[in-house]
């Protein structure tokens, strides 16, 4: 009986050391199976983006690219400019790509966020569009136009209006602007603001609407084909471009992720697949 209950002890010792063990190293997922996941070649890079074009641009470089070097890449796809930086600020995503870096500064500065511009990849020109004029000269008086209610874009907007003569702003104020800083507007023209992914909807109902060249397209339109005015691309301050929290500039698959974007297999493939409609920044 004695020898049995040694036997029982040296056993339970056993189990509670092995477990005490088991507890100094919690499990993270599939790394927790074994060395070969955990490795930082398994690590997955999760990228917010809009669907077009910074989607199509990523599962270009996933399907083509990313293999050579090494770099495991999952894209989440977003359908509005507010989430896709709440979820990198929060540790949900490790980049985005679908912002220009006047964006990202108003929003770093309105929400607190630490957010850093990273890689400038495209730039895709803002334009303006219609389904009931066809030329510029033709905006009715008294009509309306709807515009991006995002401050950045907003300002852009009314820019782009001011450089074709639809407008004029206060002098100086460039992309800053708002409706305040319209001095002249000789027909009249009511702006309504709208989220930037509702413009398309919205030229059923509108004169014209002012569209970011991502939802543009995602609305089948063209921008070097259908839009009234468009944007030039020189000197233009609003390429998109890829971004990370502060303090991951040089994580590994970010600055692999980075490097490709910039290189001249993207170039080729955003001249190639949209024609003038996204301009290679690079």
């Amino acid at each position: 009986m004695r020898k049995f209950i040694g036997i029982a002890s040296a056993v339970t010792a056993l189990v509670v050391s092995l477990a005490a063990c088991g507890s100094s190293t919690p499990a993270t997922g599939a790394g927790a199976a074994g060395s070969k996941e955990s490795s930082p070649a398994a690590e997955v890079l999760k990228v917010g983006a809009s669907p077009v074009p910074h989607a199509q641009i990523l599962k270009f470089v996933k399907d083509k690219l990313a293999a050579k070097e090494g770099l495991n890449l999952e894209i989440v796809e977003f359908t509005d400019y507010v989430q896709p930086n709440v979820q990198l600020s929060e540790g949900r995503l490790g980049a985005n790509f679908f912002q220009h870096k006047p964006y990202l500064d108003d929003f770093n500065a309105s929400k607190g966020t630490k957010l850093v511009f990273l890689q400038p990849v495209h730039l895709e020109p803002l334009g303006l569009y219609s389904k009931k004029i066809t030329k510029l000269g033709d905006l009715p008086q008294n009509g309306t136009v709807a515009v991006p209610n995002d401050a950045t874009n907003l300002g852009r907007a009314l820019k782009l209006l001011a450089d074709n003569g639809v407008v004029t702003l206060k002098e100086g104020v460039g992309t800053a602007a708002t409706e305040r800083d319209v001095t002249a507007n000789p027909k009249g023209l009511k702006f309504q603001p709208l989220e930037a992914a509702q413009l398309p909807r919205s030229l059923e109902d509108v004169d014209a609407a002012v569209i970011n060249g991502n939802y543009a397209l995602e609305a089948g339109l063209n921008p070097a084909q259908n839009a009234l005015v468009l944007e030039k691309a020189q000197g233009n301050p609003y390429a998109n471009g890829l971004v990370v929290a502060e303090g991951h500039e040089k994580d590994p698959q970010v600055v692999k992720l980075a490097k490709l974007l910039a290189g001249p297999e993207v170039k080729q493939f955003i001249e190639q697949t949209y024609k003038g409609a996204v301009i290679p920044a690079n």
